[in-house]
């Protein structure tokens, strides 16, 4: 496998949440702090993408601004893409509880298959679950993005998609526990549910 940057992406709003998602305590740390331990050694690198810098310094991570500010995911990942310095990015959700690091070991081992490695659970793309080439993909989501294409799967047409269906997914993660998102007052409740009985 080739060198890898690890990207976790804090660019969302958290309108849902009324709060800054990455900062909600599951159990006792914030959320981001917890994410970046069970990350740690999965990549040559790990960067942050976010559009509210100051919070994050503390973190100690390489912090970035989108490049083209105001086009949603797809634009951060671009950013994530454009920053990294090597061949491959995993980009991961800031809010994120339940990190299966067997699952994103096997996303990674696959990265010599296809340009993008890409979950699929319920036929819905998990792009912040995903390893991105960066040389192939920066130019087809650039162009995405310059035509106000906005949709994650807009460049798949000019890269090789190797998607990982949900039977495949569930040999390392039975219960989906990585795509479990802290968005709402509810799923924050929910998460400490589950943390209480892992």
């Amino acid at each position: 496998m080739s060198p890898l940057t690890v990207a976790i992406m804090a660019g969302g709003k958290s309108s849902r949440m009324g709060a800054d998602k990455a900062f909600v305590r599951v159990l006792g740390r914030p959320l981001i702090e917890d994410l970046i331990e069970n990350l740690s050694g999965l990549g040559q690198e790990m960067i942050l993408i976010t559009n509210q810098p100051d919070g994050y310094r503390y973190l100690g991570l390489p912090l970035f601004s989108d490049v083209m500010p105001d086009k949603g995911a797809l634009g951060g990942i671009y950013t994530a893409l454009h920053y990294s310095t090597h061949p491959h990015t995993l980009c991961v959700a800031c809010d994120m509880p339940f990190v299966v690091r067997p699952l994103l070991e096997h996303l990674i081992a696959l990265a010599p298959e296809g340009d993008v490695i890409m979950p699929r659970l319920n036929r819905e793309a998990e792009p912040f679950r995903a390893v991105y080439a960066r040389e192939a993909c920066l130019g087809p989501i650039r162009a995405a993005l310059e035509a106000n294409r906005l949709r994650i799967i807009s460049f798949f047409p000019q890269v090789r998609v190797r998607w990982v269906e949900q039977p495949e997914v569930e040999q390392f993660d039975p219960r989906h526990l990585s795509f479990f998102n802290v968005n709402t007052p509810a799923d924050l409740e929910e998460a400490r549910r589950l943390a209480n009985k892992l």
